[in-house]
């Protein structure tokens, strides 16, 4: 199939009457139902069962500086030596861990945060090290690394790639000097070009870009702008991730003039631009908010019906199988996710006590487990074969078991968003921009006010 000739299709009745805030899906259920009163046994007991071949997650919180709109776990510090700390605690937590894994085998490793790259050359081989003295990786393992251009030197990319990463991604957001200001990112494209020239003179397998729509001061003609300069750098994968606007949550954000946000439909606006843009480059539109080029693995796994998505985004494996460490890591082995604490005086003093720093966790149900498979597929995929699904599911009859799924879709497919026939479901072109409302409709834990489509008042 090729999904990425689709056009993706507009229309401001329906971006008022479907703009509900959805979750993203990175895990079903979302992250919000994991408890804190979850037993360690659980954990162990799905480790000691876990696949031969898991994914691993690392997350360094420590940036210097505060971007206003980031809604990451991170801690902004000058002080370099708050690493080592880190460092320590990190080889700990990977020590309790080595017995409960055994001879099991790391196939994917991703390092994300705050800004992995603020680590020292010294710091970054040091973790290379303890991760070696503690797991077993494949010797064809993916080692991916998040990279902040401006705490990133000619020298340090070359030592990443030496230590044997091979995949890099790097946060843009926007070349425009205003939204950069606004934001409190200010970075020189000059640099950027000349890190992504560097990364595949070095021989990275895989070059990402990140990009967000919804930023102060964002407006069509400029974000196409940094649109164009992003094709230019010819990336393998191009993230566009929708800025959410929580000041409630986030501190940062309250620093953000709410007034320079773009609103909906210009918002929308930007979204069209990034997909219309890139597909025309030669990028298959992979799903929410990734692109790839379509000889990239990602996009292949998509056309072969075999991609994932997990709390990294899209993926090629570990959607069931993701182990995360460093504070607030959640992992997700087998229908078990279990979260670390986020706040790094309690995260020191749980493994100085000697135990795993985990705060809360949650096991699926059977309901739970075809739910989020179910949700997998159509937020991958598009598409879903229902009589192939009850019968993997042991189901009787797919409608019954959702008869309220199938009510809360009916404004979906009388406006065209999905067509529903005799064997699959199909989320069209146009409903493609929806599919997280879609997806809600098969979440248990959201109530039918959550997801019902919200009519605009009439007065």
């Amino acid at each position: 199939m090729t999904h990425h000739a689709q056009q993706v299709v507009w229309s401001q009745a329906l971006i008022d009457k479907y703009n509900i805030n959805g979750p993203r899906y990175t895990s079903y259920p979302t992250a919000l139902a994991l408890q804190s009163n979850f037993p360690l046994s659980t954990m162990t007991r799905t480790l000691q069962n876990a696949p031969q071949a898991l994914s691993l997650y690392i997350h360094l919180p420590f940036c210097h500086k505060l971007c206003y709109y980031c809604g990451c776990n991170k801690v902004i510090t000058r002080h370099q030596h708050k690493a080592d700390i880190y460092l320590d605690y990190l080889a700990k937590e990977m020590a309790m861990y080595r017995p409960l894994l055994g001879n099991r085998r790391f196939e994917s490793v991703h390092m994300g945060g705050g800004t992995p790259t603020f680590l020292t050359e010294v710091q970054l081989s040091r973790l290379f090290d303890l991760l070696h003295e503690n797991f077993h990786f494949t010797d064809d393992a993916e080692w991916s690394i998040e990279i902040d251009p401006r705490s990133c030197s000619d020298d340090k990319l070359r030592h990443v790639r030496k230590l044997g990463f091979n995949r890099v991604s790097y946060g843009v957001q926007d070349f425009d000097s205003k939204v950069q200001i606004a934001i409190n990112r200010v970075q020189d494209t000059d640099l950027i070009k000349h890190q992504v020239a560097l990364s595949r003179e070095l021989g990275f397998r895989s070059i990402n870009l990140d990009l967000i729509y919804g930023l102060p001061y964002q407006r069509p003609e400029t974000f196409a702008a940094s649109i164009e300069q992003v094709i230019a750098l010819n990336p393998d994968r191009v993230s566009l991730f929708s800025y959410a606007h929580l000041p409630s949550r986030f501190a940062g954000q309250r620093k953000i003039d709410e007034s320079s946000l773009p609103s909906a439909p210009i918002k929308l606006e930007l979204l069209q631009l990034g997909i219309t843009r890139f597909t025309a480059a030669g990028y298959q539109f992979i799903g929410m908010d990734h692109f790839a080029k379509t000889d990239d693995a990602l996009a292949q796994a998509q056309q072969q019906g075999n991609l994932q998505r997990n709390f990294q985004g899209y993926t090629t494996h570990g959607q069931d199988a993701l182990l995360g460490i460093g504070a607030s890591s959640i992992s997700q082995i087998d229908g078990v996710l279990w979260q670390n604490n986020k706040e790094l005086p309690t995260y020191y003093r749980l493994i100085d006590e000697g135990q795993l720093p985990i705060i809360k966790g949650f096991e699926l149900s059977a309901d739970d487990r075809l739910r989020a498979a179910l949700i997998s597929q159509v937020i991958c995929h598009f598409h879903l074969d229902f009589e192939e699904f009850a019968k993997t599911w042991g189901m009787d009859d797919f409608w019954t078991y959702f008869a309220a799924a199938r009510r809360k879709l009916t404004p979906f497919i009388e406006d065209g968003l999905v067509e529903i026939t005799e064997h699959q479901l199909r989320v069209t072109a146009l409903g493609r921009l929806w599919v997280r409302s879609i997806c809600a409709c098969f979440d248990a834990y959201l109530d039918d006010a959550a997801t019902a489509p919200r009519y605009s008042k009439v007065v």
